[in-house]
């Protein structure tokens, strides 16, 4: 009997029989770790009124949901852990494997404490809303495109909630949505506005 060479497996067949991939390590080792810390350190950009710039730490609560969040990655399959880090990878894979890890953590933190209002009712109402959404996701146990979708969802809401909706209402000069929302209000009477 002759022996038969293994033959070679398509890019195709691996994406359709769900086969995890290696990313290469020019974009493990540079790529990756450099596009999370500059989200991280973008995230935390603050312009005060007068055009300072300053920098906010990512909070306590932020980091508690970003480990919600790198749970739920990893339970969906969206993020596997081992083949970033394990004894089957050279030491320095496993250092890089670790800064990706970490700057995937502070990345998401940064991302929580960007989408939520600094201080008061606000705070707490998106706080709560991430961290029950958080929990749900992982009670629920969804694959990894489901959550991928989910998450584009939530966050760009939150997104547009806190920048576009919020920041209308605030605006000092009445912006089109502090004006609508006070019409009504006094349209209806029930809170009349001096």
């Amino acid at each position: 009997m002759s022996e038969s060479l293994p033959l070679p497996v398509s890019r195709d067949v691996r994406r359709r029989t769900g086969e995890p991939r290696d990313l290469p390590p020019g974009r493990e080792a540079v790529t990756l770790p450099l596009l999370l810390i500059t989200v991280a350190a973008l995230g935390g950009v603050r312009v005060a009124a007068n055009g300072v710039l300053g920098f906010a730490p990512p909070s306590l609560v932020s980091l508690v949901l970003s480990i919600l969040l790198m749970a739920a990655l990893v339970s969906s399959g969206a993020l596997g852990p081992d083949r970033l880090c394990g004894t089957h990878r050279a030491q320095l894979e496993n250092a890089s494997g670790v800064v990706v890890l970490i700057a995937l953590l502070v990345a998401t933190a940064q991302v929580f404490t960007l989408l939520t209002p600094p201080t008061g009712l606000l705070a707490f109402v998106f706080t709560a809303f991430f961290l029950l959404l958080l929990w749900n996701t992982l009670a629920v146990g969804p694959d990894r495109r489901q959550l991928l979708r989910s998450l584009a969802v939530v966050l760009g809401g939150a997104f547009l909630l806190k920048f576009v909706v919020l920041a209308s209402f605030y605006d000092p000069h009445g912006g089109l949505l502090h004006r609508v929302v006070l019409t009504l209000l006094e349209q209806h009477g029930t809170y009349p506005i001096a």
